[in-house]
């Protein structure tokens, strides 16, 4: 099972950062061993001073394959959620100034969490899908896919064209402004729409 993540999929949150909006999808990717299992608690990583939410909407691959046309992507993802990316701010800082991979600061061991999945279907027959993160209570992020630069059958056959996809692959598919930071004791709450996928305390 392979995570592929996208960066800077909205332009507000490229602009959030100092980044210029991409003419094309950044990837990058977590090991299986990024996932936070069910019923694990999430302990602040002790590398960084500065860990960041960033909640995504998270997609299933459910079909096999590779240099899909756009216009096919849609029936390789079947299941939707919202997850996060956590990502070491200061680290990917500091990396980035020398011209480094972000892995340190993305991919360590229980840095993505996923919530509850949904039929896809189901979710997209009511429109732009909306999303948000409360942190202890109070909304710091909120979404809505059709804000995205690249949209999900774009990204699945980018992604395509570079990677075999396999069943039980997961895309996150960037994150919305509003990226801050968390500390221990924090609760972060993640929703599609009005339910509630995950909640995650910071121990």
């Amino acid at each position: 099972m392979k995570i592929f993540c996208v960066g800077r999929n909205y332009a507000d949150h490229a602009k959030e950062l100092g980044n210029a909006v991409p003419e094309e999808p950044v990837i990058f990717m977590k090991p299986k061993s990024a996932l936070l299992p069910a019923q694990t608690p999430f302990h602040y990583p002790a590398f960084t001073n500065e860990l960041h939410y960033e909640v995504e909407l998270v997609l299933q691959v459910c079909k096999n394959g590779r240099y899909l046309p756009a216009d096919q992507a849609h029936k390789y993802y079947d299941q939707l959620t919202v997850g996060i990316d956590f990502t070491a701010r200061d680290l990917q800082a500091e990396l980035k100034k020398k011209g480094l991979p972000w892995e340190k600061a993305k991919a360590w061991d229980q840095s993505a969490i996923l919530g509850t999945f949904k039929p896809f279907a189901v979710q997209a027959s009511a429109g732009p899908i909306v999303f948000s993160l409360q942190k202890n209570g109070q909304t710091v992020q909120a979404g809505n896919s059709q804000d995205m630069i690249f949209s999900f059958d774009h990204l699945v056959a980018h992604i395509s064209q570079y990677f075999s996809l396999n069943i039980g692959d997961l895309i996150y598919t960037g994150t919305p402004a509003g990226v801050g930071e968390c500390v221990v004791g924090d609760v972060l709450t993640g929703f599609l729409g009005d339910e509630k996928m995950f909640e995650l305390e910071i121990k």
